[in-house]
């Protein structure tokens, strides 16, 4: 007889196009579904960007609303278990949150129950609130006590959740996120690329991917368009996600006079073909990150890319590619991003999709670490 597959439940915000849920697709996709039933819990009714595909695939979206509302959740949380059968994995994407996931999922009797840290959020932590320290305290008592498994996307952001000794904890381990190389091994026509966007075809591009939030410093990244601009006359600047602080990035770029040459393109499916045919170049200056994938697929498209030195030193996959800039001078992010332009050539001669696939960030080696995790090595 044919072995039940072992059935994972991922705790999610909801599957929205971002970092992390992009990610948990590429795993979905790629993972053996005969072995691997996965299901996706989420804090939103809010139809996401991948619940259509996540049903074809033949998982469920669960919702379990009101994360703000403990007892209401708790409540809602048993129930989805009851009524959906034994799960023999959760799998929590909550940062924090985690620990009162980690100990209902306990309390119900789930076997291996795994905390995954996404994000470096020491900085944040630190200035925290009484109240807001004391929730921190609590739920990372409760991941040290009911997780089975402690994950991470890099080592600042095992860190951030974990301590500073997580390494001493076999309990502890690096996951890195690995990102579908494919799209990337395509020809992609910059001209006609460039026209679908309304970009004339000899401008040079700086383009972001990332969320609308406070932590991607959209405010910097604008200020230092602003001042491309009146250097560089044939700037066009791109912006690709969505989030809580569209309108206010949207009103910063009118507020600075580059409403004409900026496209704010939202959420969408086909990123590596805009970092392949639109972009020139990949500004980055995160005021904390875990491990941005964004910055794994720009290296894959042989993208020229200046970043924060707030971002781990992980990311550097390709070093050439990478300049390093800390926050505090405007001017010196100008002044490298106008110079990266200036050196940037024929990119797609370059052999870096093919670097990247024999990194830490393979699609398949992280797949492969996930099965044997799932299956209790």
């Amino acid at each position: 007889m044919s072995q039940a597959p072992i059935r994972i439940l991922h705790v999610v915000g909801g599957m929205t196009r971002g970092g992390v849920e992009t990610w948990l697709m590429r795993v979905l996709r790629g993972i053996d579904r005969r072995r691997f039933r996965i299901d996706f819990l989420v804090h939103t009714h809010n139809s996401c960007d991948y619940d259509e595909e996540v049903r074809s695939l033949g998982s469920r979206i669960l919702v379990c609303p009101h994360p703000s509302r403990p007892l209401h959740y708790a409540r809602t949380f048993r129930e989805v278990l009851r009524t959906h059968g034994r799960y023999d994995v959760v799998h929590s994407h909550v940062h924090y949150y985690s620990g009162f996931v980690l100990r209902l999922a306990h309390s119900a009797g789930v076997p291996t129950r795994i905390s995954h840290s996404h994000s470096d959020t020491s900085r944040a932590d630190g200035t925290a609130s009484l109240f807001r320290r004391v929730y921190l305290s609590v739920s990372r008592a409760w991941i040290f006590k009911h997780a089975t498994h402690r994950l991470a996307a890099s080592r600042s952001a095992a860190r951030a959740l974990f301590g500073p000794h997580w390494q001493a904890d076999p309990r502890h381990r690096i996951l890195y996120c690995g990102i579908d190389l494919a799209p990337f091994r395509c020809d992609v026509d910059p001209i006609a690329m460039r026209r679908s966007l309304q970009i004339p075809a000899d401008a040079v591009v700086i383009g972001h991917v990332g969320r609308f939030t406070e932590s991607k410093n959209h405010e910097f990244w604008i200020s230092v368009a602003a001042d491309i601009a009146r250097l560089e006359p044939r700037a066009y600047f791109l912006l690709i996600g969505d989030g809580p602080m569209r309108p206010t990035v949207e009103s910063l770029v009118t507020r600075v006079g580059l409403k004409a040459r900026t496209k704010l393109l939202g959420s969408r499916p086909d990123v590596p073909e805009l970092l392949l045919g639109a972009m020139d170049i990949m500004l980055f200056p995160s005021l904390y990150e875990g491990l941005p994938l964004a910055l794994i697929e720009a290296q894959a498209a042989g993208l020229p890319c200046v970043i924060s030195d707030n971002i781990s030193p992980e990311t550097d996959v390709i070093p050439e590619l990478i300049c390093r800039l800390p926050l505090d001078s405007q001017a010196a992010w100008t002044k490298n991003a106008l110079l990266r332009l200036q050196r940037h050539g024929d990119r797609r001669a370059q052999p870096f999709t093919q670097q990247v696939a024999s990194s830490q960030f393979s699609l398949d080696n992280c797949i492969q670490q996930l099965q044997r995790l799932y299956e209790g090595g």
